[in-house]
């Protein structure tokens, strides 16, 4: 297939999506075309900067704009940053800072970026010979077994916590909660107050904290998380930012850790393998990614998976909430599976939530005349992933990805592991890395007992 001038062949297409085209093999197209030098970087909290060298045709002008715009969309949402500077390339530079503007079609990530990082978002031009060094700065947090220690798991559906005594756990509770449809931060900060405090009970005194949280955190502060969907702007300024520090100051002058809760889904795989360099990825909600690098580190990255462009397809689905295209959250969550079943031409019942309807096309696969049908769902996904990882890998280079969450589980995770495999052995053989499923055991508390080790 064909897309800018860009010649895409691929042996492997999903049976229920014939227009995706996997970025890794666009990217490779169009690189075989590429000959002109360019280097990105992009600057995030405390001087920290990913520098990123490549190629543009500087003939074909469309698609060098199209590979540009979805690289710089990658690296915002897979390290992170709120400069972006483009290097030996300014008319470029020009059509990067016109597209990611207040006014631009990635308005949103501009909007995104300032509010985390707390920074005006703003997009340079320098010559090639002013490329800096990369500063990357990862910390060695994780791992640490000495001592008695908290682990706090904060999911949307239910929080976990662990006491932990030299790192065994010597207690372990999950508690329903429902953050994400509450208004009220203190519902949040009572339930978060109250699994520490059951946790310290259980130990004879406290060492550390580690908080296992979906969003985004920097310096122990909250920047943005689904988990208080619902918290006004204004609560979530006055209450929400600095509801970990609180807490943790509840069981006293305690030293505190919070961190994304795809690097401790990454850390607790780590734990669990006995070995390091992992992406995890949980296909649930969204789709959350999370990364420890070959030193054990956590690297600060956002990791946000969701919102990195996967399909370079003109006709792939929108994400309401980015209004963008071909992005991740589409192809690997509950939502990726929804879109197929739709187009594979499964009706559901009005009123039902997305989780409801992930349930349905799994409770399917068990039998009748649509069985098949279904499988081809899951196929199309692991279709996509069988695609994706090398993608994922050019950025990342793992050694294992550990695949998690609700889409995974069951036949319908079955059919799309033994897909994604068949895919990578017929496309990507020359790609070396594991993939791995958690154990039960981890499934349930290890979250919790790897948040106690940062």
């Amino acid at each position: 297939m064909e897309y800018l001038g860009i010649e895409v062949v691929l042996k492997n297409t999903p049976a229920l999506d014939q227009d995706f085209i996997p970025m890794a093999l666009f990217n490779k197209a169009f690189l075989k075309q590429a000959k002109k030098p360019v280097s990105v970087s992009v600057e995030r909290d405390d001087g920290k900067i990913t520098v990123y060298d490549t190629f543009i045709t500087g003939i074909n002008i469309d698609a060098d704009r199209y590979y540009m715009e979805r690289l710089v969309k990658l690296l915002l949402w897979s390290k992170g940053g709120f400069k972006v500077t483009i290097y030996g390339e300014d008319d470029m530079a020009l059509y990067i800072k016109d597209a990611y503007s207040p006014a631009g079609k990635y308005a949103f990530d501009n909007g995104f970026m300032s509010k985390i990082y707390e920074q005006p978002f703003e997009v340079l031009a320098l010559p090639l010979s002013e490329k800096p060094p990369e500063n990357e700065k990862a910390k060695p947090v994780g791992g640490n077994k000495q001592g008695c220690r908290i682990g706090f798991d904060a999911g949307g559906s239910d929080r976990k916590v662990s006491a932990v005594i030299d790192g065994e756990a010597v207690f372990s509770e999950e508690v329903v909660w429902h953050p994400k449809i509450t208004a009220d931060p203190d519902y949040h900060y009572n339930g978060i107050v109250d699994a520490l405090k059951t946790a310290a009970s259980k130990l004879p005194g406290v060492d550390s904290i580690g908080v296992s949280s979906a969003g985004i955190y920097i310096d122990n502060r909250t920047m943005a998380a689904s988990l208080f969907l619902k918290v006004s702007p204004e609560d979530f300024a006055k209450k929400v930012k600095d509801i970990y520090i609180r807490a943790a100051k509840e069981i006293g002058d305690v030293p505190l850790t919070v961190v994304n809760d795809g690097d401790v889904t990454a850390l607790a795989g780590a734990m669990e393998f006995g070995d390091n360099n992992v992406l995890g990825i949980a296909m649930g909600t969204s789709e959350a990614g999370g990364y420890i690098d070959e030193n054990g580190y956590i690297k600060g990255w956002l990791n946000e998976l969701a919102f990195c462009p996967v399909d370079a397809s003109p006709n792939a689905m929108v994400d309401e909430w980015a209004g963008d295209i071909g992005c991740g959250v589409k192809y690997f969550s509950q939502d990726g599976v929804i879109k197929l079943a739709t187009k594979a031409g499964i009706s559901f019942d009005e009123g039902l939530s997305p989780g409801d309807k992930l349930k349905q096309v799994q409770d399917m696969l068990a039998g009748g005349e649509e069985a098949e049908l279904i499988r081809d769902i899951f196929r199309s996904i692991g279709c996509y992933l069988g695609h994706t990882l090398p993608y994922y890998w050019d950025l990342y280079k793992f050694k294992h990805v550990l695949l998690l969450g609700r889409v995974m589980s069951g036949e319908g995770g079955n059919i799309l592991l033994d897909t994604a495999k068949k895919v990578l052995a017929d496309e990507y053989s020359h790609y070396k890395f594991n993939i791995h499923t958690p154990d039960e055991k981890n499934r349930r508390v290890g979250q919790s007992v790897a948040a106690a080790s940062l």
